[in-house]
């Protein structure tokens, strides 16, 4: 038998679906010669692979037993194995034939020969060709894209994780690809437990802000017009209370910003700002507001809220609103065209920075945007998070060294923001500085003291830039015209009882009609996908419906009773989704 039978073919097979691990393999591999080479038959009479060291790695246990617990015992169907290490395939090979068609396997090789040496031994064709099997290139971003493909597995079945222990031997990029996926496991389990909840609450917040948004305006009739600003963003991290006097004596020509959170600080600090922004769509958000000593001094502070937020926390604003449309909601797709619907990133200083550039700012001053603190306090007094004593916990902390040398800490969600804004400096055309205050370096953002701030022109805009934007901002605080759109509940209720009967006809003889079932679900599912303003509020039904599509090995009473339960929410959403984007209450009536 030859060791490299099926090299060629699945390297083809790879090729062909334009896979990027082929074109990692050609512009890395080494000759296949000398990776064969390496191959031999050990004393056990198993193909082995030899180290640097003269050592086979299963010369110290055979194949069938490192691996005979690597299928999964239970909720396979729909479900997935990551794989990090092939060795020769053993386990891999074990992994594909004893799981059924749905169950998907993700293979992470750090090393190119090694990939080649599996490649050889076994034919994948089959199983790449169902959509089975994924190789991946070692790439942190490519694994992560892939395992957010995993997001039915994740919430209907069950994934597992293999590292594979022989090929540890080599060296440590194994284990540190293992930690890799891990990491990024875990952070898909948090993003898709909370984003369930989370799409449900934000998108419903859409639908009963639609109608006081088009009565708030259209942030579409400010752009291009910040053209010459300087925007100082003030951020509520501990740095804010030292440098906040300098800034109240030497406004100068600057646009002052900061989000609804840091009012209360600035108002203790005796710093006004010239606008105010939100995106988070808690309920937390009221105690920005109860912490103001005199809800006053926001009643002139044109307030830019993102139209997922709570509508409880926009009645208690006193001042002027103008909404704000973000990615992921209903204006992703049907709003596009005609007002900005921005990727907001999760933190609201990258917010501003993101609405104020495609505005055209042209130079941007950080205060305060600290993203880290010292001791126990994390923000400014003023802030709803100040008042607490914070504790470093190394399970959820990030302890780093701030320009001085000094320890200073920081969380995930911070790095998250610091990440993107410096991937926002790489690209934009405004400069940027930051009024150093003893936290995180933002790469990108020169770091200046006081004194540079105040003895140039840095805190200069162009001409009357400030009042050109500002003016901008009040005539974008007025009513836009309302786009019509069409109800679609009465159509969606026909379309889905024809389907129920159909399914309900097919499940009398189930077992003879399971791929016929199958098949009808995946139209139903495709169905509700079509529609861009229906889609986004329609998440969890989708994702419930690729739960029952591909994680079932058989459908029966219990799957129909499941569908139907799918489908009345389906119909309430659409009802719900009509009556909100009518032009008068008369048609939900």
């Amino acid at each position: 038998m030859r060791i490299n039978t099926f090299l060629a073919d699945n390297i083809k097979a790879l090729a062909e679906a334009k896979a990027p691990v082929a074109a990692w393999l050609a512009a890395t591999a080494p000759d296949p010669d000398m990776v064969f080479d390496r191959i031999f038959l050990n004393r056990a009479g198993t193909f082995d692979w030899r180290m640097d060291n003269g050592q086979g790695i299963f010369e110290g246990l055979p194949p069938a037993l490192l691996y005979r617990d690597w299928r999964p015992k239970d909720m396979a169907e729909g479900g997935a194995t990551v794989i990090v290490g092939t060795a020769l395939g053993y386990g891999l090979n074990h992994v594909l034939t004893g799981t059924p068609h749905s169950h998907k396997v993700l293979v992470v090789e750090p090393r190119p020969e090694m990939l080649l040496a599996c490649l050889g031994q076994t034919d994948y064709r089959a199983f790449l060709a169902h959509g089975k099997l994924k190789f991946l290139t070692p790439d942190p971003a490519a694994i992560e894209q892939a395992i957010h493909s995993l997001d039915v597995s994740f919430l209907f079945a069950r994934i597992h994780l293999r590292s594979d222990m022989p090929s540890k031997q080599m060296g440590p990029e194994y284990a540190r690809a293992t930690a890799l996926v891990r990491a990024k496991l875990e952070s898909m389990s948090v993003e898709l437990t909370t984003l369930r909840h989370k799409q449900e609450v934000m998108v419903g917040n859409e639908l009963r802000n639609f109608s006081r948004a088009m009565r708030d305006g259209s942030l579409a009739r400010v752009e291009g017009m910040a053209r010459g600003l300087t925007c100082v963003i003030l951020g509520a991290g501990p740095s804010l209370p030292r440098f906040a006097p300098l800034l109240a004596e030497n406004r100068r020509g600057a646009l002052f910003v900061s989000a609804l959170q840091t009012l209360p600080a600035l108002e203790r600090l005796g710093l006004k700002p010239d606008l105010c922004l939100a995106i988070d769509f808690n309920t937390d958000m009221a105690k920005c507001l109860e912490n103001l000593q005199d809800p006053g001094f926001a009643a002139d502070i044109p307030f830019i809220y993102s139209t997922k937020m709570q509508p409880g926390v926009l009645d208690r604003y006193p001042g002027p609103k103008i909404p704000l449309w973000t990615q992921g909601g209903i204006g992703t797709f049907v709003l596009r065209d005609q007002e900005l619907v921005l990727d907001a990133g999760g933190n609201v200083g990258v917010t501003l920075e993101r609405f104020l550039t495609w505005a055209g700012a042209e130079r941007f001053v950080l205060v305060g945007q600290d993203l880290a603190w010292q001791g126990t306090s994390t923000h400014a007094a003023g802030h709803h998070n100040a008042g607490w004593v914070h504790t470093y916990n190394p399970n959820e902390d990030v302890r780093l060294k701030n320009l001085a040398g000094e320890d200073i800490y920081t969380h995930h969600g911070f790095l998250a923001a610091k990440r993107d804004m410096e991937k926002d400096i790489k690209t934009a055309k405004a400069a940027f500085f930051n009024l150093y205050g003893g936290g995180v370096v933002i790469e990108g953002a020169a770091n200046i003291g006081p004194d540079e701030l105040l003895s140039g022109d840095l805190l200069q805009s162009v001409g009357i830039a400030r009042e050109v934007f500002l003016d901008a901002l009040d005539r974008a605080a007025a009513p836009r015209v309302r786009p019509v759109f069409s109800a679609k509940a009465a159509e969606w209720g026909t379309s889905l009882r024809n389907v129920s009967r159909r399914l309900e006809k097919l499940m009398r003889k189930a077992d003879k009609h399971q791929d016929e079932i199958r098949t009808l679900l995946s139209q139903v599912q495709f169905f509700i996908k079509h529609d861009p303003l229906y889609m986004p509020y329609l998440y969890n039904e989708i994702m419930d419906l690729a739960g029952l599509i591909h994680t079932r090995p058989r459908y029966g009473v219990k799957e129909l009773t499941a569908f139907k339960a799918i489908r009345q929410r389906v119909l309430d959403k659409v009802k719900e989704i009509d009556a909100s984007l009518a032009p008068s209450d008369s048609w939900a009536a």
